[in-house]
């Protein structure tokens, strides 16, 4: 069917999630056209419960595109996680280990002030964009078609970025023979819960029980956000809200279970966890960002920091394209991205590991898994292996 509609830009990107709109942001700065699709409406993109914890460099690639006023005033800097188990809590001190930190601060929120941003900038987004599908990313003329209000419309542009996703069209749009996916899926699932209630502790806690794993997370001063592992076969609706507080206590030393402060959900829902990685992530014209190519468990925080850094290797190599002409980040793309990408799936699957209760694994399993966490508390080196890799590696 042809076009009812056709235009052009120099970068088509796929997906207004924060990795698509950073993306747009970053290369409006450097001067470079652009137009975000996306096939949801900003409500749906705004309603997405999702990470919480930003990476230094994340945090860097906000201020580039600035869109880091709001973080500025409101994140919540932390210096260090907690990991309890056997009872007991263990503080690990990032910044006295390597003198870096993290930001508590919601995609949610990071999603709203890069929405903002663009709309400022005047650089169009498609909402609502239905029957996406993408052509000739291997030519030197891709196009991307969508309709929109019962009409079909078409981009001519120089490359397109796919960031729609695990679920989105772009890496389906690629021939199974040219791709290699490495994959583990794990048996259980996070139950999470979004309370406006307190958190219980000024840092997050990272709980290994023999019930099973929890986690206390925040959002802000007043808002908190919890989880406990539960089996990948659980819905969410078998879980009142009095339910989940006990079971959270349950798991939580004595001293946090005291102060844990409870209240209404006003969101509950249950997050696989996958470690998935697509290889490579260019294809032509082509290039594939955050989860498009790669998911890792939320255990080590890394899913929107790896999305954050893909974008700035994508930025950056098309800055050079167009302002020298210079081809070498664009072709390096993959490769650089890969790298970065699985010492975040090792460190994401060795914290799982760590942390978690594996339905199948025996006694000498947990001893293992306990001997490890001593270790890890009583070593100053492995404290600093985990500060490195969880405060973000350097690109």
């Amino acid at each position: 069917m042809a076009a009812n509609g056709s235009t052009s830009t120099r970068v088509a990107i796929v997906g207004a999630g924060p990795a698509g709109l950073l993306l747009g942001q970053l290369l409006t700065v450097a001067g470079i056209d652009n137009i975000v699709i996306e096939r949801r409406s900003p409500e749906h993109v705004l309603a997405r419960i999702r990470a919480g914890i930003l990476e230094c460099g994340t945090v860097d690639a906000l201020a580039r595109a600035g869109v880091d006023a709001r973080l500025r005033r409101e994140g919540l800097v932390h210096h260090g996680i907690e990991l309890s188990f056997g009872g007991a809590r263990h503080r690990i001190d990032f910044h006295a280990l390597i003198g870096r930190d993290v930001t508590v601060y919601g995609q949610t929120e990071v999603t709203r002030d890069l929405m903002a941003a663009r709309q400022a900038s005047g650089m169009p987004t498609v909402y609502d964009a239905e029957e996406v599908s993408l052509h000739d990313f291997d030519a030197q003329r891709p196009r991307v078609r969508y309709r929109k209000a019962g009409a079909m419309h078409e981009v001519a542009c120089d490359f397109i970025a796919g960031c729609d996703g695990f679920h989105g069209v772009s890496r389906a749009s690629v021939p199974a023979t040219a791709t290699q996916v490495f994959e583990r899926v794990y048996p259980f699932g996070w139950l999470g819960v979004l309370s406006d209630t307190p958190p219980v502790a000024d840092e997050l806690i990272y709980a290994s029980h023999p019930r099973g794993f929890a986690l206390c997370s925040m959002r802000s001063k007043t808002r908190s956000r919890y989880y406990v592992q539960v089996p990948s076969t659980e819905q969410p609706e078998a879980w009142s809200d009095a339910r989940f507080w006990d079971e959270l206590r349950r798991r939580l030393d004595a001293p946090a279970a005291e102060a844990l402060v409870t209240g209404p959900s006003i969101e509950k829902s249950i997050a696989p966890l996958r470690s998935f990685v697509c290889e490579p992530m260019r294809f032509g014209r082509l290039f594939l960002a955050g989860d498009a190519a790669h998911i890792v468990p939320p255990t080590g925080a890394k899913g929107l920091n790896l999305a954050a850094s893909d974008v700035v290797y994508l930025a950056d190599g098309l800055a050079a394209h167009y302002r020298d002409g210079d081809p070498r980040g664009l072709d390096q793309y993959s490769e650089t991205c890969l790298r970065r990408v699985w010492k975040a799936e090792r460190f994401s699957w060795w914290m799982t590991s760590l942390l978690h209760w594996f339905p199948d694994a025996d006694a000498f399993a947990h001893r293992i898994q306990q001997a490890e966490l001593d270790y890890l508390v009583g070593s100053e080196a492995a404290c600093r292996s985990l500060a490195e890799n969880y405060v973000g590696l350097p690109r």
